[in-house]
């Protein structure tokens, strides 16, 4: 039983359908704490370009993969082309449904495309620190292109949610790096953990994860957002937990299904009291 489910979980961190899910979360959580109504063109926008990005990357990063997280890099080469095609498909039906709908600033849709060329052929990766902001800032995208979506783009609301987000998920990156520190090196690619040491990387990563909780409740202290907002802190206290375990030895379910899955246990916390409490 424990196989099977340990199976399944990494089909769903080497598939990339688990870290859709984790862009489809944030999507959700923007849409709840700014009191939108929930509807599926944006969610399902999201999915397909974070399934096409991911696997795109999958592709680029393989030689690195086959050095840092040998078993994705085993999966990619048995499985990529299908959710290659997958992905490619999703993608094309996004863009084509959101021209259907004549959405508003359909154009930026391709921005997922940028995201490829600038983290996986770009070269963005070779510059300290500029790969983890890459990552951040498309994350960060999501609560701006919700709001876009609703006309909302402007609020406070989905402003700091485009702060909060590119900061944690900066965050996310630098301790994903933690993993990789052999591969990146024989790379030639410079990360916090390769300069710093995984140890310095994990405090320095628990220091900004309390300094963005302090920024949170001064935010909601002074008014500037409702009391609502103190559910992030939820995903900071997660943070916090799994920072301390972030070592070279762990394995890609630990990174893929923990780390990434902080996303996912934030938004399960908004829903769930959005529905018992608000």
């Amino acid at each position: 039983m424990a196989a099977s489910v340990k199976h399944a979980l990494r089909v769903l961190v080497h598939s990339n359908l688990f870290i859709s899910l984790a862009t489809v979360s944030v999507a959700v959580t923007t849409v709840l704490l700014a009191d939108l109504p929930l509807e599926p063109v944006p969610l399902f926008i999201v999915f397909a370009a974070t399934v096409f990005v991911y696997t795109v990357n999958r592709f680029t990063d393989l030689e690195e993969d086959e050095q840092n997280v040998p078993q994705r890099a085993a999966f990619t080469k048995r499985y990529g082309r299908f959710w290659l095609t997958f992905g490619i498909v999703l993608y094309v039906a996004a863009i084509g449904v959101g021209v259907a709908l004549g959405l508003a600033g359909v154009v930026y849709m391709l921005l997922p495309l940028v995201v490829v060329f600038l983290y996986s052929v770009g070269g963005v990766k070779q510059l300290f620190l500029v790969k983890n902001l890459v990552v951040g800032f498309a994350w960060g995208a999501i609560p701006l292109g919700v709001g876009y979506y609703y006309d909302r783009l402007l609020a406070h609301e989905i402003l700091f949610l485009f702060a909060y987000i590119t900061i944690m998920i900066t965050i996310a990156a630098v301790i994903f790096d933690v993993k990789d520190i052999q591969g990146d090196r024989s790379e030639g690619i410079p990360t916090i953990p390769n300069r710093y040491g995984p140890r310095r990387t994990r405090l320095l990563s628990l220091v900004a994860t309390v300094a963005v909780a302090a920024g949170v409740v001064a935010l909601v202290g002074f008014g500037t957002l409702s009391q609502e907002f103190l559910v992030v802190l939820a995903m900071n206290a997660y943070v916090c937990l799994y920072i301390p375990f972030a070592t070279p030895d762990r394995g890609p379910l630990y990174y893929g299904f923990v780390v990434d899955g902080e996303h996912v246990f934030l938004a399960a916390v908004v829903v769930v009291l959005e529905w018992l409490v608000w």
